[in-house]
């Protein structure tokens, strides 16, 4: 999402919609998403409830389409890696990990979009929950190809290993229990990426 440099600048340049979603995110992100009234966003994004509700038919229709642009920043990680590696499975994984790590220092300021939803939508039937939901399990499939790919023999206990470690720094990183998880993190992922390759055709060693 764009920086919230020169806000009020930057803000006048956008259409409606667009200075809607600018202003949910930065109040979301910033008070959560209970505590963010429709009026409050008006007032941030400079329009007017109804013009709000001329967009979006409810806050929570709002709060999804918010997600689906979080989620497909997310998605377009795994697009790009994909690119800048092309058939090099092991690097892609690793380019993933890395777009996490560099993002850690924000996450640190406002936590991660998605657990910080979480916690605030119990409900699974949210139409924004189920975004979340739908948006990780596109991502495990993405992931576990990938493993697969790399010649992981167990892709899926690979995909589990990393996503654990991949969420699990966001989550120490937002609370301070770990220092230089970026760097942490890295290694733990090529340490998983490393112990579950097998190369095709390694005979294991005899005795006798």
């Amino acid at each position: 999402m764009a920086s919230t440099t020169r806000r009020p600048s930057r803000v006048a340049k956008l259409p409606p919609r667009e200075r809607i979603l600018d202003a949910a995110e930065e109040l979301f992100q910033s008070e959560g998403i209970r505590r963010v009234g429709v009026q409050a966003i008006a007032e941030r994004a400079d329009t007017t409830k109804m013009a709000i509700y001329r967009h979006f038919e409810t806050k929570d229709a709002l709060v999804a389409e918010w997600l689906r642009i979080v989620a497909a920043d997310y998605q377009a990680a795994f697009d790009r890696v994909q690119t800048e590696h092309p058939g090099r499975p092991r690097e892609q994984i690793l380019g993933l990990a890395r777009f996490i790590a560099e993002g850690l220092p924000s996450i640190s300021h406002r936590g991660c979009p998605f657990i910080n939803s979480l916690a605030e939508l119990p409900d699974r039937s949210h139409p924004a929950r189920q975004v979340i939901e739908k948006h990780k399990a596109h991502q495990t499939r993405r992931l576990v190809g990938m493993c697969a790919e790399a010649g992981l023999p167990d892709p899926e206990q690979a995909a589990a290993e990393i996503t654990f470690v991949l969420e699990g720094a966001q989550v120490s990183t937002q609370n301070g229990s770990i220092d230089q998880t970026g760097d942490r993190l890295m290694r733990i992922v090529e340490g998983i990426v490393d112990r579950h390759h097998s190369p095709v055709g390694a005979s294991r060693p005899t005795t006798g």
